[in-house]
C-alpha cells in the first residue's frame, strides 16, 4: 500500500506542476500575482543558474536532457533542496514550446528592482519603455541591450510584460542577463532630477541624427509604442530627441530595428571616446 500511495503522490506532483507551468505560460494576470515566470532549454537554465536566479522548480526529463552540464546541475541544485520534477518525454513535451524539446526547464522568480535600488551608470545605458505591441520587438531589444552591455529596461506603468514566453523566445536567453524596474512617469522624472541625467527621446522629428549627437555618460534612452511613437508625456520628460536619418519613403523602422541602432550608437560613441 506504501508503494502505492507513494506513486499517487508522486503523479499528483507532477500533474500540478505541468498545470502551473501552463498557466506560467497563458496567463500573465497569474504571471504577476505569484512573481513567477517558466523558462525552458538547456541556454536559459544555465544562464538562471549562472545568474543565480531564485529557482522554485526545474522540470526534467531524464531521456531527454543530454547536455552532460545542464544534468550536473539539475543534480547539484536536487542536492541544495531545489524542488526536482522528472518527467516522461511525453509530460515534458506537453508543456514545451520549442522544436526539438530540450528536457529541462525551470520555474523562477522574477527578478524586479525598485528605481531607487539602480544608478544610471549601470551599464552602457538604459532603455525606457511605456508600450510595446510585439513581444518580439521587446525580446529583440531586450537581446541587443545585453550585447552592446547594456544594463536593463525602465517600464513605465503596467503593460510591458517582459516574462512572456515569446519574449523570454525571443531575448535568446539575454533576458536573464538585464535588469528590470517598473515605475510611473512622476517617479522617472524624480529620479533624473536626483541624478542630473537627461533622458534621451527616439522620434523621426528629432531635432539631431542619431550619428551626431553627443551622448552622456549615463544614458536612458525613451522610445515610443510600435505605432504611435512617443506621447506627449514621455516627449516632455526627455531632454533631447535623435532621429534615425532615412532617405527613401519610407517614414519609420521598426520598433526593435529603431531601438537597436540607437543603442549602437551609444555604443560606437563610448568606444569612440575611450
Amino acid at each position: 500500500m506504501a508503494g502505492v500511495k507513494e506513486s499517487s503522490h508522486i503523479r499528483l506532483e507532477v500533474e500540478a506542476a505541468l498545470a502551473e507551468v501552463e498557466r506560467l505560460q497563458n496567463n500573465r494576470a497569474y504571471r504577476d500575482a505569484c512573481g513567477l515566470f517558466y523558462i525552458e532549454g538547456v541556454r536559459n537554465f544555465v544562464q538562471a543558474i549562472d545568474n543565480r536566479f531564485d529557482i522554485s522548480t526545474i522540470l526534467f526529463s531524464e531521456k531527454l536532457l543530454t547536455a552532460p552540464l545542464a544534468r550536473k546541475l539539475v543534480r547539484n541544485a536536487r542536492r541544495s533542496g531545489v524542488r526536482c520534477i522528472n518527467l516522461t518525454p511525453e509530460q515534458f513535451r506537453r508543456i514545451s514550446r520549442t522544436e526539438r524539446a530540450s528536457g529541462v526547464g525551470a520555474i523562477a522568480h522574477q527578478p524586479w528592482f525598485k528605481l531607487p535600488d539602480i544608478s544610471p551608470q549601470m551599464g552602457l545605458c538604459w532603455v525606457v519603455l511605456e508600450n510595446v505591441r510585439s513581444p518580439g520587438n521587446l525580446g529583440t531589444l531586450i537581446r541587443t541591450s545585453e550585447a552592446v552591455g547594456g544594463a536593463g529596461f525602465i517600464l513605465i506603468g503596467g503593460r510591458v510584460d517582459p516574462f512572456d514566453p515569446d519574449v523570454i523566445r525571443a531575448s535568446m536567453s539575454a533576458i536573464l542577463c538585464q535588469k528590470f524596474v517598473r515605475t510611473n512617469l512622476s517617479e522617472l522624472r524624480r529620479f533624473l532630477h536626483h541624478h542630473r541625467c537627461p533622458c534621451i527621446g527616439a522620434s523621426p522629428d528629432g531635432n539631431i541624427d542619431l550619428h551626431q549627437f553627443n551622448y552622456p555618460d549615463s544614458t536612458l534612452l525613451f522610445l515610443g509604442e510600435e505605432r504611435q511613437g512617443l506621447t506627449q508625456q514621455q516627449r516632455e520628460l526627455c531632454q533631447d530627441l535623435v532621429r534615425i536619418p532615412m532617405v527613401g519613403t519610407a517614414d519609420s523602422l521598426n520598433l526593435a530595428v529603431a531601438g537597436s541602432l540607437l543603442m549602437y550608437e551609444v555604443y560606437r560613441a563610448r568606444r569612440s571616446s575611450c
